[in-house]
């Protein structure tokens, strides 16, 4: 594991920063992961042996973000003991296609997991299974449509070499839908939760191949955008060991992210965001 992607480590837990792609854990043979990732990182520093690696929460493979695993039981049931009391705080960014947005909302569905096809539907609350799944959302920046010309339209920011390195704005086209980057806290970890329920509202996320509606999807496959355009970009929690509250971000690395209204509003909201927890919206 490449040590930049670690964000913190103490005696009882390692916060990381997983990029898009890798999963947070598989069973699958040659196939790369966190935990191993973590646990070979571990043996290395630690001077051998098997370490202990403890997963109390995941994010899906597409899914860049925060992870925080722990080095001993204690610890584990610790952290697993706050999520499960949703007292942990979660955020991410998305990049959503629709065709109109409201301004901020409150998403409250019930959701059934097909263990079968590993996916989850929204579904009536009576159905057996079904879970109660709840987000709060804000469109905190949006790209008005215009004539769809190709991937060369689309306002990304650019590292120019003959610049040394320094971005460029190219201006950004889009097809008949809105792209617009939206932040979410997330109270509730169902399975594929974000991506279900913003899709079921009109708001599918680009790069979203599982659940985004088909002009979502066809402006994904044309901007070659591989991963969902979904970052846990904030995590907080108390310490298990000392009880402090302990807060972490990160910038999005995204292909997704870097149209350039959205990539402006990033370097506008570097260290001055701030949210009220209670109302569940956000202040900026």
């Amino acid at each position: 594991m490449n040590q930049k992607r670690i964000l913190y480590e103490d005696q009882d837990i390692i916060v990381c920063h997983k990029a898009a792609g890798i999963a947070t854990q598989t069973a699958r043979v040659g196939q790369a992961d966190m935990v191993s990732e973590v646990r070979n990182y571990l043996s290395r520093s630690g001077g051998g042996g098997m370490p202990y690696v403890g997963v109390v929460h995941r994010l899906d493979q597409p899914v860049e973000g925060i992870l925080v695993f722990a080095k001993n039981k204690k610890a584990a049931a610790g952290l697993s003991r706050q999520i499960t009391e949703e007292q942990t705080e979660k955020y991410y960014y998305a990049v959503v296609c629709g065709h109109s947005f409201a301004r901020q909302g409150d998403l409250e569905d019930y959701l059934w997991k097909d263990g079968r096809t590993n996916t989850s539907s929204v579904a009536p609350p009576e159905i057996k299974d079904a879970k109660r799944a709840f987000l709060h959302y804000e469109i905190i920046a949006q790209r008005e449509p215009e004539a769809f010309t190709g991937m060369e339209g689309y306002g990304m920011y650019q590292g120019n070499e003959d610049t040394g390195g320094e971005s460029e704005r190219v201006e950004t086209v889009v097809g008949g839908c809105k792209l617009a980057l939206a932040r979410i806290r997330l109270y509730t970890g169902r399975h594929h939760q974000i991506r279900v329920q913003m899709s079921n509202a009109g708001m599918s996320l680009l790069g979203d191949y599982k659940y985004a509606d088909e002009e979502a999807v066809a402006i994904s496959k044309q901007m070659h955008v591989k991963e969902a355009a979904l970052c846990a970009y904030r995590l907080s929690f108390l310490h298990p060991g000392t009880g402090r509250r302990m807060e972490f971000r990160i910038r999005p690395e995204g292909k997704c992210f870097r149209i350039a209204e959205f990539w402006e509003t990033f370097d506008r909201l570097d260290g001055t965001e701030e949210v009220n927890i209670e109302s569940g919206g956000f202040v900026v």
